[in-house]
């Protein structure tokens, strides 16, 4: 395998941890990114989930950036619906300002929480059908080429940060090939419209400024380790953390009780969520992913190391070590 590895941190709270724990990890995790050859990392924006610390990705990637020097960090994305361009235009452009030729935008329409948390953002249920007219806006801002008279992002204006389809369905797909942006596939954990998605993206591409051929990302999971019983008790515990985060209704959970829920029918679901998981030693996951990017066709991937602590820092360097090693 030779495309591109980048990773998708979810900055997530693990059970007896703060979110300064978890921005901490965050920072580890993209330091041994960067020592390990990882193209980017990104932060998705989450709102009102107690096991995230996401919910601002702009002011975590201000801080990351200081920890790092040279890995890409980026929004994975930001929900746009629930801001104005000119202000995330704003953002990013100031942080292209503080970190020049390392920052991405990927942009999204869902909104990131649920229909309470969307009426506290003041976002209207409607305001994701503006989206395409929204990203064009941004785009324009990036470019110095406002749609509005007079008014200008500063800083961010000329800054022609690259911008990022993100999606699950055939709607961003087909939205990214007509504005010539790559696209980035959530199949880390909404797999069904994959491979259709990609098919409709690369089908229907139009190149732009930005972009002269398709440029497919695909999110995956990946439980590395020494042992491949060590993997997969590792990603028994994703299995877990989704089950309790979907079905625990804000409760916690013991190990067992977890296992108990995912044995009565929330295992179904989880499963179907995490399809495609790369699981075990070094040379299994590589075996995987190889397998995976010739099925599905993509130029990069995206991976979410679940696991917490020293091992999700040993998953992401195995990882790295494998694919490298394979092509040396």
């Amino acid at each position: 395998m030779t495309i591109p590895l980048s990773i998708l941190d979810l900055a997530r709270i693990g059970p007896g941890e703060t979110a300064r724990d978890s921005i901490a990890a965050s920072v580890e995790l993209a330091r041994t990114a960067e020592q390990h050859g990882y193209r980017r990392v990104w932060y998705a924006e989450h709102h009102n989930m107690p096991t995230i610390a996401s919910s601002a990705p702009a002011v975590l990637i201000a801080h990351i950036g200081t920890f790092t020097s040279s890995i890409r960090l980026g929004a994975g994305g930001v929900m746009l619906p629930n801001h104005t361009p000119l202000t995330i235009a704003e953002q990013y452009g100031t942080l292209d300002a503080m970190y020049p030729g390392r920052i991405d935008l990927g942009l999204g329409r869902a909104p990131g929480s649920d229909q309470n948390t969307m009426r506290a953002l003041r976002r209207d249920a409607q305001s994701a059908e503006g989206f395409p007219q929204d990203v064009l806006e941004l785009q324009a801002y990036l470019a110095g080429k406002s749609r509005i008279p007079g008014v200008d992002a500063v800083p961010g204006k000329g800054s022609q940060i690259p911008l990022y389809i993100l999606g699950s369905s055939l709607f961003g797909a087909t939205l990214a090939a007509a504005l010539g942006l790559p696209y980035a596939f959530a199949s880390h954990f909404a797999p069904q419209a994959l491979e259709a998605a990609v098919a409709a993206y690369r089908r229907e591409f139009r190149p732009s400024e930005q972009l002269d051929r398709p440029h497919v990302i695909a999110g995956i999971n990946v439980a590395a380790a020494d042992t491949a019983a060590a993997a997969r008790e590792q990603f028994q515990g994703t299995r877990r953390a989704f089950a309790t985060g979907l079905f625990g209704r804000g409760q916690t959970f013991t190990d067992e009780q977890a296992d108990q829920l995912l044995a009565q029918g929330a295992g179904a679901h989880v499963d179907q969520m995490l399809q495609y998981s790369a699981i075990g030693t070094p040379g299994e996951v590589r075996d995987y992913l190889d397998a995976f990017v010739r099925q599905v066709g993509v130029d990069e991937l995206i991976v979410a190391h679940h696991a917490t602590g020293e091992a999700r820092l040993r998953s992401v360097a195995l990882l790295a070590e494998a694919t490298q090693a394979a092509h040396a």
